[in-house]
């Protein structure tokens, strides 16, 4: 498990190791400009320059021969992402000239950074919550436009408002609670009344949160979308005209797809692993047999089967929400279904992506201003959910259980932006980071 240690300077790389036109390395650590002013050209301007500064000049090894021509942008401390002092650099993409400066940066005292250690530092110097924290690196890691504008939305502190406000809704409670707690029994006050209307507000505000969470798991990570279905039943069409790409072989002959064929693409948003399977049939030949075989654990994996028919199908299988039926041909003719299409001219098609999307999002379909996607924080509100719903089941105990319970119910809110969380936890989040994030 990796070790976060916030009094060393550290570098990484934070573009790709890849030759390009440029590569940008961050340095971030107390002391981290002076260190780099010894390798510097303009060693008096980098010292003197105040925050948010442009310099441009070169860096040289220890030696004083020259590394590269860079731009370097100054950020003290109080600034920048890490809010401790830090430099970006910019530099030419040369794989050579990165690797001699990371083991120069290494010789003047810098430690090559862990992953995600830059915005461990900004969250431990209060610059983001856990929250917004988990949002960079699922911003990173967001596999279509609508999970990077989900994370955008959390790091702008869209859910950390939504968790802050139902935190103060619920210390409001306590306070009631403890001012009871504070009195002696022989002393007059009103009787404590369960809040049952506030209590109920917040938990429907939890469900709506936790009702986010598979959708924005779809969009973030994807669906495995698998066509089926009898041999030459037209899946192979299907597939080339969801690609609007020649992937699959057409052929009229039986058999033609011996194994399965995948390719990524996007249906509504959705990222999408789409398979083409070998044809549903009783095969004699041993390789078109695996072939089948395979086909039938892909159907067991996926998050959805679209089973497809040309209406000469004598056994169909069940249909339920994992499992569609959709009829080919169209064009030669409509068999009376209401998802029936056409590769050739393409109708009918919009028809069963619309109903692809409904089947994988459900009721979640419709875009959220707020959502959660990380398992750690459903993990947490549900936690909080199932406290706050023990507490109306024993409305009429002592005050002093009942404001246990409402501790505990913050302290789970607490958590989920990271007010109350162990190192280890905090360690292995950030260690899930890429390396200069």
């Amino acid at each position: 498990m990796a070790t976060y240690e916030t009094d060393e300077r550290i570098y990484a790389l934070s573009t790709a190791y890849y030759p390009s036109a440029l590569a940008i390395i961050r340095v971030s650590g107390d002391g981290c400009v002076e260190s780099l002013s010894q390798i510097f050209s303009g060693k008096k301007k980098l010292l003197e320059s105040g925050s948010n500064t442009l310099l441009h000049g070169y860096l040289s090894d220890t030696s004083g021969k020259k590394i590269d021509e860079v731009v370097l942008a100054v950020y003290r401390k109080g600034h920048g992402y890490t809010s401790e002092e830090a430099v970006e650099i910019t530099m030419h993409g040369s794989l050579p000239l990165i690797q001699k400066l990371s083991l120069t940066l290494e010789e003047i005292g810098f430690r090559k950074a862990l992953p995600g250690e830059f915005t461990y530092r900004a969250f431990m110097h209060g610059r983001m919550d856990l929250t917004e924290a988990e949002a960079v690196e699922e911003i990173v890691s967001a596999k279509s436009e609508m999970a990077a504008r989900s994370a955008l939305s959390r790091l702008s502190g869209s859910l950390s408002s939504v968790i802050l406000s139902m935190k103060e809704k619920l210390v409001d409670i306590l306070s009631s609670l403890e001012v009871q707690l504070d009195y002696a029994e022989d002393e007059i006050l009103e009787d404590w009344v369960y809040p049952e209307e506030e209590v109920m507000g917040i938990i429907s505000s939890i469900d709506r949160l936790l009702s986010t969470y598979d959708s924005a798991r779809m969009y973030s990570q994807g669906a495995m979308v698998v066509l089926a279905g009898a041999t030459n039943a037209g899946k192979s069409s299907f597939f080339n005209a969801l690609l609007k790409e020649n992937r699959a072989i057409v052929s009229a002959k039986e058999g033609t797809t011996r194994d399965y064929i995948e390719a990524g693409c996007v249906i509504r948003g959705l990222p999408i692993r789409l398979f083409d399977t070998a044809g549903l049939r009783n095969a004699g030949e041993e390789i078109e047999a695996e072939g089948i075989e395979r086909s039938k654990s892909l159907m067991r994996e996926a998050d959805l089967v679209i089973y497809i028919s040309d209406g000469s199908d004598e056994n169909l299988p069940v249909e339920d929400e994992r499992t569609m039926i959709v009829y080919s041909k169209l064009d030669e003719g409509r068999k009376g279904h209401p998802l029936e299409f056409s590769s050739v001219t393409g109708e009918g098609i919009g028809e069963i992506l619309d109903e692809v999307e409904r089947r994988l999002l459900g009721s979640s379909a419709s875009e959220s201003d707020v959502s959660i996607e990380s398992q750690r924080q459903k993990e947490g509100l549900s936690e909080c959910r199932e406290i706050l719903l023990e507490s109306l089941k024993v409305r009429d105990s002592s005050v002093d259980i009942m404001a246990l319970s409402f501790q505990s119910a913050i302290r789970s809110l607490s958590s989920l932006i990271g007010e109350v969380s162990s190192d280890e936890i905090l360690d292995n989040l950030f260690s899930k980071f890429c390396l200069g994030k």
